[in-house]
């Protein structure tokens, strides 16, 4: 079995250096671009923390193969059983608008699953990070998934078009919480207690979710699609169908009340 500790350091390091690049940008006006038809943003800082990933990571693992939200894809990672799997900055919107909550991503995927991961939040003064057969922490402490009281409210960042659909009796027991632009960052929100789980909506990306969702793993939760299944990375197609991250106690419940909601 294959120790991921040195490439979580490694990782971990690029994605500082990548956040400190992101952070000279932060709050400064940055030029932004319209990318996808205009549907989605990108700044120069985007394309500044990519440069700095790239050029520290692609030295030191030459044989891996690179997916980044900010590099052309190709299909030569493909052909490889590792790649690191890049966001620069995941919740471009938020950084743009110069909130808090948006992160730098990294990803070490083998074979289709994450086996270390980091996300780099230095406006927040916040890391979370995990390897394959280590604890997820914040900060370098271990972190948990909730665990509910009864009568407690199932805290849930839902579209409230979404929850509109969903079953009265189910909804009554839900809180919902406010928007979160960064995907990433949300996930880690559950993955540390704050919230107890989210929909995702279809059309997220591998770089979006693989850091995430290796930390949420190692936290107790879980990252799946519709029908309960994990996901598999490094595919030829690199977006997803909705998506429902929980706790893993919670997941049951709130993937069958998504389930039918979608349905509906």
């Amino acid at each position: 079995m294959t120790d991921w500790r040195s490439d979580l350091e490694l990782i971990t390091d690029a994605a500082r250096q990548a956040g400190a690049v992101a952070m000279q940008h932060f709050r400064q006006s940055p030029e932004v671009w319209w990318k996808n038809e205009g549907r989605s943003p990108v700044s120069a800082a985007d394309y500044a923390a990519n440069a700095v990933l790239e050029t520290v990571l692609r030295s030191a693992r030459p044989e891996y193969g690179w997916l980044s939200e900010e590099t052309e894809d190709t299909s030569c990672r493909l052909e490889r059983e590792t790649l690191f799997v890049i966001d620069p900055i995941d919740g471009t919107r938020a950084f743009i608008a110069g909130l808090d909550t948006w992160c730098v991503s990294v990803a070490v995927v083998h074979l289709g699953k994450p086996v270390a991961g980091v996300l780099v939040a230095p406006s927040l003064d916040e890391e979370f990070s995990a390897s394959e057969a280590g604890e997820a922490t914040r900060n370098g402490v271990p972190i948990r998934v909730s665990r509910h009281i009864a009568g407690d409210h199932l805290r849930l960042a839902v579209a409230e078009d979404l929850l509109n659909r969903l079953d009265p009796l189910f909804v009554r027991d839900v809180e919902r919480i406010k928007h979160v632009p960064s995907l990433a960052y949300r996930l880690a929100m559950i993955a540390d207690g704050r919230i107890d789980g989210t929909l995702v909506k279809r059309n997220a990306h591998d770089w979006d979710l693989a850091a995430a969702d290796l930390i949420l793993e190692r936290a107790g939760g879980s990252l799946v699609d519709l029908a309960g299944e994990r996901l598999v990375y490094n595919r030829a197609k690199v977006s997803h169908d909705e998506l429902c991250a929980a706790t893993n106690a919670d997941l049951p419940r709130l993937l069958r009340h998504l389930g039918l909601g979608l349905q509906g």
